[in-house]
């Protein structure tokens, strides 16, 4: 057995690569901005993943979904509700978004386990909250988020479009399964 020592450095540099990987600037270009204008009270519920740029913490997941809750602080607290397969139980991961002030609640900054921070940017909403683009300032990661679990292939095209008017690299998403038969499926993780 290693050396508490050992095992609390370990996990400095983990924390730390985690930070770095969530770091709000990337060295090439300026950083994206929101002019959504976001209803809290109606952003709030459940929110199938659809797509998404591939990370650690996200990649291989299946039936995926973000659900949020108002706190009475005006802040949201985020349980992200995955399974490793669709044999496996569902399980959950918990975070807080704190609403910046001056955003138009666009803008939040989500801490996870009070130590690791990343940037939670809504770019675009539908009129009818149906769904949600959802990005970093850096352009790292993007998330295409939906009320219903069942996206057809035009509208997910419609809404990569959309990212890439923000500049992003749409080929860099991948579809999340969020039924049995996409697994495998040409464009999905």
């Amino acid at each position: 057995m290693k050396p508490w020592y050992v095992l609390l450095g370990t996990a400095i540099v983990a924390i730390g690569g985690i930070f770095a990987y969530c770091a709000t600037r990337a060295a090439d270009g300026p950083a994206l901005a929101s002019s959504a204008r976001i209803d809290l009270a109606r952003y709030m519920g459940a929110w199938y993943v659809i797509a998404n740029i591939p990370y650690f913490a996200e990649r291989g997941k299946v039936a995926t979904r973000d659900v949020y809750a108002l706190d009475a602080d005006g802040n949201v607290a985020t349980t992200y509700v995955y399974r490793k397969s669709f044999d496996d139980p569902e399980k959950t991961m918990g975070s807080l978004g704190i609403v910046q002030p001056g955003s138009n609640n666009a803008y939040w900054i989500v801490r996870f386990l009070w130590l690791i921070r990343a940037d939670y940017l809504i770019l675009e909403v539908a009129p009818d909250y149906a769904w949600a683009l959802v990005g970093q300032p850096s352009r790292k990661l993007g998330w295409v988020l939906a009320r219903d679990p069942a996206m057809d292939d035009a509208q997910y095209r419609d809404l990569l479009g959309k990212f890439a008017a923000f500049g992003y690299d749409t080929s860099r998403f991948a579809r999340v399964p969020q039924f049995r038969e996409q697994v495998g499926r040409a464009g999905f993780q």
